[in-house]
């Protein structure tokens, strides 16, 4: 690999600092975050869409998660249980970094394997991705799996229906479809996957009747020539850092006061499936152009504080994620 260091200045010649340039020199180097994206396979139940796009900065506007397929010529994973860190980790790379003209064409590139063996990045990634704003799920299109709290944590007046994401985050998703999730067996077989994770079931299969002694003390993986299978299902409730705690905390705080609202307006009636994206809905309304308007509009000077304690939360959390994107080779410094 060679690289070009440069000084950069902003328009009025004031120093900003330095930026490197990279020239690849072979063909794997050259792997996007997309190529690792598309090794995941998933069947079974769906649980929302993930829509990608080029593997850039200047793309990342356009990377989401949604309830259904979109109409366009997205890049799209299907999520399912098997695979919702996986898809979690892509979204919080893409997203934790802002974008700047200084780093509009940097490439997302694909990972080395440190990531599979670090369950405190991948439940930072999973934290972030519940409560980021680019979290499109909503209960007007399909059943919302993304409430991460329970129906007594929020005080909510109905049944939810579904809790499978309280449920994931608790360690109470059993994996009855090992073959749902798979990946390159290639990369399987190198040996960098974390087999003694206390938080996670790699589970796997194989052919023509080949089969492993299951260890105790270890957790299996399976394999053969054209297939392997990975499974990051939690067998245990999840473990979040201090940062992850406090988006949890300020989402709490601002489910709650949701489901506290009298809902007199029979025009904005009560949601007990409120995703995210429906709270904010709610507080800050529209404007004549169908838009969602921004939060500093909404006319409840408490929702504002909330949000912006989420907001800020979220940051922190961002902060904390952005040196294992440069760690793990998603980026290039």
């Amino acid at each position: 690999m060679q690289t070009i260091e440069l000084d950069i200045f902003g328009r009025n010649g004031e120093f900003l600092g330095k930026k490197r340039f990279y020239r690849q020199t072979s063909s794997k180097a050259n792997k996007t975050i997309n190529d690792w994206l598309r090794e995941y396979k998933s069947a079974g139940e769906t649980l929302g869409i993930l829509m990608a796009d080029a593997p850039d900065f200047q793309h990342n506007k356009q990377i989401a998660i949604l309830n259904n397929f979109p109409c366009n010529n997205q890049m799209t994973k299907a999520i399912a249980k098997q695979n919702f860190i996986f898809i979690a980790v892509y979204f919080a790379v893409r997203h934790c970094i802002a974008h700047t003209w200084i780093n509009d064409r940097d490439q997302f590139l694909y990972p080395n394997h440190l990531w599979e063996k670090d369950s405190s990045f991948q439940n930072d990634c999973l934290a972030f991705m519940l409560f980021y704003g680019q979290n499109r799920i909503t209960s007007k299109e399909g059943v919302n799996h993304f409430i991460p709290f329970s129906e007594s944590q929020v005080g909510a007046k109905e049944a939810f229906e579904s809790n499978f994401m309280h449920r994931f985050i608790n360690g109470k998703i059993k994996d009855s479809k090992p073959l749902d999730s798979t990946f390159k067996t290639s990369e399987a077989k190198k040996g960098n996957l974390d087999l003694t994770s206390k938080s996670f079931l790699i589970a796997s299969s194989v052919s023509n009747a080949e089969s492993l002694t299951q260890k105790k003390s270890q957790q299996n993986l399976f394999s053969n020539d054209d297939l392997g299978i990975l499974s990051f299902i939690p067998t245990k409730p999840l473990e979040f850092g201090e940062e992850a705690k406090e988006v949890f905390k300020a989402g709490l705080e601002l489910w709650k006061y949701y489901h506290a609202q009298e809902f007199k307006d029979s025009k904005n009636p009560y949601n007990a499936n409120a995703s995210l994206l429906d709270i904010k809905a709610h507080f800050q309304g529209f404007n004549d152009k169908g838009k969602m308007n921004p939060p500093q509009k909404a006319q409840d000077s408490y929702y504002k504080d909330l949000i912006g304690n989420l907001n800020f939360a979220l940051n922190n959390l961002a902060q904390k994620i952005e040196p294992k994107i440069y760690e793990y080779g998603f980026l290039l410094e």
